[in-house]
């Protein structure tokens, strides 16, 4: 039976913010609000935590909630979702969630989900947003994206793109790291070797546009929260606060 799992790697060392999965935020863990986010998911069957170290391990099982073991060699999260997709045969698509994202939005995650189950030319899927501010736009952190008019991705880049030689005509995209795939996308994507403007930008999905790869993106309308420092871990604090 052909099965959609979300999952959600999770890595306890980071140089940034070290074991962010574990830090508990109004009780509970960070990767149990994002646990929970991925619960309300209409679209998917499965949800695995995907982790190298027995500490997220055992703090997702105390929850509840699915966890698998993987290798520590990995060297990024597609390859480690990999890992625990080969042990699945049951699954044919794939949400790739990150453990730092605790204020996705369910419907958001259904998004990506629905453009990879309902659209045979979309490989893998993945979520922007309209950006204005000229910091943003100009923040090499925050990766743009330029779509065609299918909605299909182009060409990402930690750049201005497009470059205005003509202002006031193009529409900014900022990329959300969250992706859906195809079952074959997956396992084509992880077998390639690393690519010239993936190694360039350092960004993965520059190997999927380089070998023909298909990248449906949709719009959200929320700005993201992922947590990489002890500042964007306090923001995440006073957001659930103000909503008591």
């Amino acid at each position: 039976m052909s099965k959609t799992a979300i999952i959600i790697p999770a890595r306890y060392g980071s140089s940034r913010l070290e074991g962010k999965p574990l830090i508990e935020v109004m009780g509970k863990p960070v990767i149990q609000w994002v646990y929970e986010k991925a619960k309300q998911s209409k679209l998917a069957d499965m949800i695995i935590v995907a982790t190298d170290d027995s500490r997220i391990y055992d703090c997702v099982t105390s929850f509840g909630g699915e966890a698998e073991m993987t290798s520590i060699n990995h060297k990024c999260g597609s390859d480690r979702i990999m890992e625990v997709v080969s042990r699945h045969p049951e699954i044919s698509y794939i949400c790739n969630l990150q453990g730092d994202e605790p204020l996705i939005k369910p419907e958001s995650i259904d998004d990506v989900i629905r453009n990879v189950k309902e659209d045979d030319n979309a490989d893998i899927s993945t979520l922007l947003r309209i950006i204005t501010d000229e910091q943003e736009i100009n923040n090499s952190n925050l990766v743009k994206c330029v779509v065609d008019n299918q909605g299909f991705a182009l060409y990402f880049s930690r750049s201005k793109v497009p470059f205005e030689r003509n202002t006031g005509i193009a529409t900014f995209y900022g990329h959300l790291g969250i992706y859906g795939y195809k079952r074959s996308a997956l396992e084509r994507m992880t077998k390639l070797n690393q690519t010239p403007l993936e190694r360039t930008e350092s960004l993965e999905q520059l190997r999927a546009l380089e070998n023909g790869m298909r990248i449906k993106t949709s719009l959200v309308d929320f700005v993201p929260v992922g947590i990489d420092t002890k500042e964007d871990l306090e923001k995440f604090r006073h957001i659930l606060a103000s909503k008591l």
